[in-house]
């Protein structure tokens, strides 16, 4: 990869509610190392969304909307919401028009809010918290899709959340041209449906119900914490616990996808935008 530009701006949304997190510094090395790799000039700047509600202009060429603490639904209709939706509309009318496209990743909580804003499906809670390493399958879809492109069928993802996506609007999503990527392990023994795990919601538009950006290394110094060890342990079990310490050693598995996936992202988004200059 060779872009003609050189000098690339991300806005790295917080969604984080200045709740202590590993996802900034995740996302914050990944971004370092990017343009290191690349020898880019690639800036990035944070937003505090939901507390300071911050809110970047259109300058950026690249905006990352990070994951983060509550309901996906309780913050509907509140002031941060409103300057938020505003940012993503813009961007969205931005696309429709200029030639040098603007490309939006969004993670997990933000994922969730999109999907409740364009009501393409049920956004609700979980009837008991996803916590650790599991597979997620792509679709037809999802195998044509560049950014997966690195990864495996099926490839291995942290998920930590209470709340999902489930029952898609198919008639909405056929309407904005949005394509379902990625869905959940299938769980023959549970009588649920699988949870949606990725959406294309446009050419410019990616988002993930997990933590692309998670970190082996982070996220096994958060399990051999004894409080969250017990934790695990008290509500999943000794196995499913040492089960997470191992997958977290394989390179193929969590490693893989922190490694390759938002990388993809950024290739695919310069990538696009080399071509358009």
């Amino acid at each position: 990869m060779n872009p003609k530009k050189q000098h690339w701006k991300v806005a790295v949304l917080d969604m984080y509610e200045q709740v202590p997190n590993e996802g900034m510094r995740c996302i914050r090395e990944i971004l370092t190392s990017y343009a290191k790799r690349h020898a880019l000039q690639l800036s990035f700047h944070e937003y505090e969304i939901r507390v300071q509600q911050q809110v970047p202009d259109l300058s950026y060429d690249i905006y990352i909307s990070t994951g983060g603490p509550g309901s996906p639904l309780d913050s509907e209709g509140s002031e941060w919401e409103q300057h938020y939706f505003r940012l993503m509309e813009d961007i969205r009318e931005w696309n429709d028009t200029a030639i040098d496209k603007k490309q939006v990743l969004l993670i997990c909580h933000s994922f969730q809010l999109m999907c409740r804003y364009l009501g393409l499906g049920n956004v609700c809670r979980r009837r008991s918290p996803a916590f650790g390493v599991f597979p997620v399958h792509k679709t037809a879809a999802g195998e044509q899709e560049l950014v997966f492109g690195e990864l495996p069928e099926p490839y291995y993802i942290v998920d930590s959340r209470n709340w999902q996506v489930i029952e898609l609007n198919h008639q909405k999503m056929e309407a904005i041209g949005a394509e379902v990527l990625a869905i959940e392990k299938e769980r023959p023994h549970v009588p649920l449906e699988r949870a949606t795990m990725a959406i294309r919601f446009s050419d410019y538009c990616l988002g993930t119900q997990f933590h692309p950006e998670a970190d082996a290394a982070g996220m096994r110094m958060y399990l051999l914490q004894q409080e969250k060890k017990n934790q695990v342990i008290t509500n999943y079990g000794a196995e499913k616990y040492f089960s997470m310490l191992e997958h977290l050693s394989d390179p193929d598995k969590i490693m893989l996808t922190h490694d390759a996936f938002i990388p993809a992202f950024l290739d695919n988004a310069i990538f696009k935008r080399s071509l358009q200059q």
